[in-house]
C-alpha cells in the first residue's frame, strides 16, 4: 500500500508540474511573431519532436495533397540497419517525394524517393574527394528535373543532382554530382531550401552566430542568375529576417526545414524551442 500511494503521489506532482509549465507557456504561446521580411506569420502548429523535428513536404497529387514530417521516429528501421542514422528535410515537386540521408563514416549519401504513384527506389550518392558527408536537405526544381542537396557548417555552395527516379533512373548505378550552385555569400547551417520559382531559393538557416548576416536563425532567399542545369550557376543571397523563436523555455532554438506550399504561396519552417520546450512548445510557423 506504502508503494502505491508513492507512485499516486508521484504522478500527482508531475501532473501538477506539467500543469503549472503549460500555464507559464501560455503567454508566450499567445505572442504575435515578427515579420521576416516580406513574409508575415499567420499561425503556427505544434512540432512533436520525434517525428516532425527535422523537416517537411506538401506533396501535391492529382486527386490529394499529403504534408509529411521527418525526424528521427520516422527514418525506417530497414535504413537506420545499414548505418544511415540522419534524415534531412524532405524535397517535392510534381508529385514526387525525395529524403535525404547521411551517415557518419563518409559512406555514400542515401536518397529515398517516392514516386507519384506510391513506387519507393533509393538512390546511393558517394562524396566527391572536397564533399562533407552532411545530408541536410533536398528541394527539387519545379520542373522535377533537378534536386538540390546541402552540407553543413559555413559554405559557399549547394549542391546540384539530377533528380532521381526522373532525370536518373537507374539506382543500381551512383548517383552523381551534375553541378554547384555558387552562392555570392557565405551561409551557415542551412538546414532546409524549398523553390518558389525556377531561379528562387528559401532557405531555412540555424547559424547560431549571427556575424555573417547580422542576424541568427535567419531565413535566406537565393536567387539563381539562370535554372539550374549540367553547369555551375552563380546565385546571390539576401538575408530576409530573423526566423520566429518563441518558447516558454530561454537557450537556443534550432531552425529546421522548410517547405513552400505551391497552392497557395504558404511558407512552412520548422522552429525547435529550447530545452524541455522542446517537447511543449517547438512549432511549425506559417507565413504568406
Amino acid at each position: 500500500m506504502r508503494r502505491v500511494g508513492r507512485r499516486i503521489g508521484t504522478v500527482a506532482v508531475l501532473s501538477s508540474l506539467i500543469t503549472v509549465l503549460l500555464t507559464g507557456l501560455a503567454p508566450a504561446l499567445a505572442q504575435a511573431a515578427s515579420p521576416v521580411g516580406p513574409w508575415n506569420p499567420i499561425g503556427s502548429d505544434r512540432a512533436r519532436a520525434l517525428d516532425e523535428s527535422q523537416g517537411l513536404a506538401s506533396i501535391v497529387r492529382p486527386n490529394q495533397t499529403i504534408f509529411r514530417y521527418t525526424g528521427v521516429g520516422t527514418i525506417p528501421a530497414s535504413i537506420s540497419v545499414r548505418g544511415w542514422n540522419h534524415v534531412g528535410d524532405p524535397g517535392t515537386a510534381l508529385g514526387w517525394y525525395v529524403e535525404p540521408y547521411q551517415r557518419d563514416d563518409r559512406g555514400a549519401k542515401l536518397f529515398r524517393v517516392e514516386s507519384p504513384t506510391g513506387v519507393w527506389s533509393e538512390y546511393q550518392h558517394a562524396l566527391e574527394s572536397w564533399e562533407a558527408n552532411n545530408n541536410s536537405f533536398s528541394a527539387v526544381s519545379p520542373d522535377g528535373q533537378w534536386m538540390v542537396a546541402g552540407e553543413w557548417g559555413t559554405n559557399n555552395r549547394l549542391l546540384v543532382h539530377p533528380m532521381p527516379g526522373v532525370a536518373f533512373t537507374n539506382p543500381a548505378q551512383n548517383l552523381p554530382l551534375a553541378s554547384v550552385i555558387r552562392l555570392d555569400h557565405n551561409v551557415r547551417d542551412i538546414q532546409g531550401c524549398d523553390f518558389t520559382s525556377a531561379t528562387r531559393l528559401l532557405c531555412a538557416s540555424d547559424d547560431p552566430d549571427g556575424t555573417l548576416f547580422g542576424i541568427k536563425k535567419p531565413l535566406l532567399q537565393v536567387d539563381l542568375a539562370g535554372p539550374l542545369s549540367n553547369s555551375d550557376v552563380s546565385a546571390h543571397v539576401t538575408a530576409l529576417g530573423a526566423l520566429p523563436q518563441e518558447s516558454g523555455c530561454s537557450g537556443s532554438f534550432e531552425v529546421e526545414g522548410i517547405d513552400y506550399d505551391e497552392r497557395d504561396g504558404t511558407l512552412r519552417v520548422i522552429v525547435m524551442s529550447p530545452g524541455i520546450c522542446v517537447l511543449f512548445d517547438s512549432k511549425t510557423w506559417r507565413l504568406k
